[in-house]
């Protein structure tokens, strides 16, 4: 594999601001050989880093985001940036995930929109955007690729892998297929697949996407006017399972957006809040994501399945070296509290190290992204590392 470093920002600028990052890997003629078979090169990497890497190399935390989600995990890239990073809470100076101490990583999916190679990326064999050119990816793909950043960053051991989501996904994908890599794994309200009523919500996304008539088979970049009907819709809909039926009435209920009595108008698109508060997330969606992106990466999400990639959870997980926390959501109906169990009950069937803990929360299956809930989850995760960590350097020196 070759790799070529194609932004020599640091990852700190000096007036405190997170830079991003880039890298290209498998330059010809040696491009990525995808699981469906298909090959892909070169590939563009974008990330963040936090922190100061040891000189053991031995403090090295990655984050996998989830799946609309991007490298830009905290911090603001400048003073006009108005949100900071996604999980700008958690990470940093005397955080649960502490930059004082860790060297942690973050980087942009394999098929996504925000600067890692994906459908709206140029081909180099036409000059021109992948659209649905772009090939069938899945997680292990994904993960390769960012096991891939690590080698070339001259990192050989992680000292924990986290994520939620689709971004616990891949940390579950990284402790059985990079199992010599990672010291601990991290999963967040997530599972070792979807279950049909998500894939069946993800469908509906799709349709949504390819029934607009903007998207014109994915061939839109070169048009005024791209497909944001569809992706709009898609996020509504995807947004619906990331909540909960108790966040929803605590927040919304049946609340009018505009005066105290209903309009009986057919034609109002907006007469509740939770109407306006959808449409809303849809809006803001079709400002910073692909539809062909979208596409891609919702399919990965749908065919992943550890138990039928290795046999069964137990043959899965035989293969890991890593110890496991694993944290679900009482309210989260996305992936419930059982499919955690599922991935518990193989671990421990496997004598592996596993910590499992389910969270009250009434936020559903974003509670590990919601700020007033990150306390319960710090409780946990910086103790865990800080052990992972201790133990890491008693083993060295010993």
């Amino acid at each position: 594999m070759s790799t070529k470093l194609a932004d020599t920002e640091d990852s700190a600028s000096p007036d405190g601001f997170v830079c991003r990052e880039s890298t290209t890997l498998y330059e010809q003629p040696n491009p990525l050989v995808l699981e469906s078979g298909q090959t892909l090169g070169p590939i563009t990497v974008a990330y963040q880093t936090y922190g100061t890497l040891s000189p053991r190399k031995d403090n090295a935390i990655f984050v996998c985001h989830a799946l609309t989600g991007d490298a830009h995990v905290a911090g603001r890239h400048n003073s006009e940036e108005k949100k900071p990073g996604w999980w700008n809470e958690f990470i940093g100076p005397g955080k649960a995930i502490d930059t004082n101490r860790y060297f942690v990583i973050c980087a942009n999916v394999l098929g996504g929109c925000q600067g890692t190679t994906g459908p709206s990326s140029l081909n180099p064999e036409t000059g021109k955007p992948y659209g649905p050119d772009f090939p069938f990816i899945t997680i292990r793909d994904i993960v390769n690729v960012h096991n891939a950043l690590i080698d070339h960053l001259g990192i050989e051991q992680i000292l924990a892998v986290i994520g939620g989501s689709l971004g616990g996904m891949q940390v579950l994908e990284w402790a059985v297929s990079h199992a010599d890599r990672v010291r601990s794994a991290i999963v967040l309200a997530s599972g070792p697949k979807l279950n049909a009523q998500g894939i069946a919500f993800n469908a509906i996304g799709r349709r949504a996407i390819y029934s607009d008539p903007l998207f014109q088979d994915g061939w839109y970049y070169d048009a005024d006017e791209k497909p944001h009907f569809g992706l709009a819709l898609a996020r509504m809909v995807a947004h619906i399972t990331y909540l909960s039926e108790e966040s929803i009435e605590l927040k919304f209920g049946r609340k009018l957006q505009d005066g105290d009595e209903l309009g009986f108008n057919l034609r109002a698109e907006t007469e509740f809040q939770i109407e306006s508060y959808l449409h809303y997330q849809g809006k803001q969606f079709v400002g910073r994501f692909d539809a062909n992106s979208y596409l891609a990466l919702t399919r990965a999400l749908d065919y992943f399945d550890l138990s039928e990639a290795y046999g069964s959870l137990a043959e899965a997980f035989s293969r890991t070296e890593s110890r496991f926390l694993v944290v679900s959501y009482s309210s989260d109906w996305l992936y419930p509290t059982a499919q955690s169990k599922d991935i518990v009950r193989a671990l421990i069937e496997t004598k592996r190290h596993v910590t499992f803990r389910e969270l009250e929360s009434p936020y559903g299956h974003d509670a590990f992204l919601i700020d007033q809930e990150l306390p319960k989850l710090e409780r946990l995760v910086a103790p865990f590392l800080a052990r992972m960590y201790m133990d890491q350097r008693q083993g060295r020196s010993s």
